[in-house]
């Protein structure tokens, strides 16, 4: 089978929340199954165009509750999680990419490129194997380089009103 098991469940986990989303007016940014300290954690991060409220939590997660019980996707015992991604959140998929052309984001990087780990810039550009920043200056990094992407926030600048 392809992808790992915990892989496979994020994904049925994500084809089970996209309907109950999308009835709740929320879309799904990302689903993750992890174990930390012991623990499994199914985690799903809802979005709105007007933002997320806690109220919108509490409702995606009853929601999911029991379409969880339903389905059974997981064998073994788990904690159910529901937030909005943050405003750094991770992107991980084209589809996030494509949500952040045109706006900042932070790569990580596995090993320095001229002399740093990170870069923050505006994401111009992707294909399978790079995306392009302007850092002012046009950059080209590869996938391959990258650990990590993120949306980047400023926080040092002023708020918009």
């Amino acid at each position: 089978m392809a992808g790992s098991g915990k892989g496979r469940i994020a994904a049925v986990v994500a084809e089970l929340c996209a309907p109950v989303a999308a009835e709740l007016g929320l879309q799904v940014w990302d689903v993750e199954f992890v174990k930390e300290g012991g623990t499994s954690y199914l985690r799903i991060f809802i979005d709105s165009e007007a933002g997320i409220t806690v109220e919108d939590t509490e409702r995606m997660f009853r929601a999911m509750d029991s379409v969880l019980d339903e389905a059974d996707p997981i064998a073994e015992s788990y904690c159910l999680e529901v937030s909005s991604p943050g405003v750094e959140r991770e992107i991980r998929t084209d589809a996030h990419l494509e949500a952040y052309l045109g706006y900042a984001v932070r790569l990580r990087l596995f090993r320095p490129m001229d002399g740093t780990k990170e870069l923050v810039g505006i994401l111009d550009g992707y294909d399978a194997e790079a995306l392009t920043l302007s850092l002012p200056e046009p950059l080209t990094v590869p996938r391959s380089a990258i650990s990590r992407i993120n949306a980047y926030y400023d926080y040092s600048a002023p708020a918009e009103e």
